[in-house]
């Protein structure tokens, strides 16, 4: 069975999000790029790109790289046939 590709989903915590773009550059599908907005310390945080959002894989890489510890990936279960 292969892996469906929206199997998996990351949520960006953009109040501790430094804007460091660690995230961004390792990201392997690059759904990850730069909010439009600032968070309340004055940074730009990183954001899912919504158009690429199904692309994500869970690999984790986001989170395993984020300083500040503001990603969480989330994994779907997957549905018998």
């Amino acid at each position: 069975m292969s892996q469906r590709r929206d199997s998996a989903y990351i949520i960006i915590d953009s109040e501790k999000c430094k804007g460091c773009g660690l995230c961004i550059f390792f990201c392997p599908e690059k759904v990850i790029g730069r909010a439009g907005h600032f968070n309340q310390k004055g940074y730009t945080p990183a954001a899912v790109i919504e158009e690429k959002a199904e692309e994500c894989t869970g690999c984790t890489a986001c989170a395993l790289i984020c300083p500040d510890v503001a990603i969480s990936v989330y994994r779907r279960a997957k549905v018998a046939p």
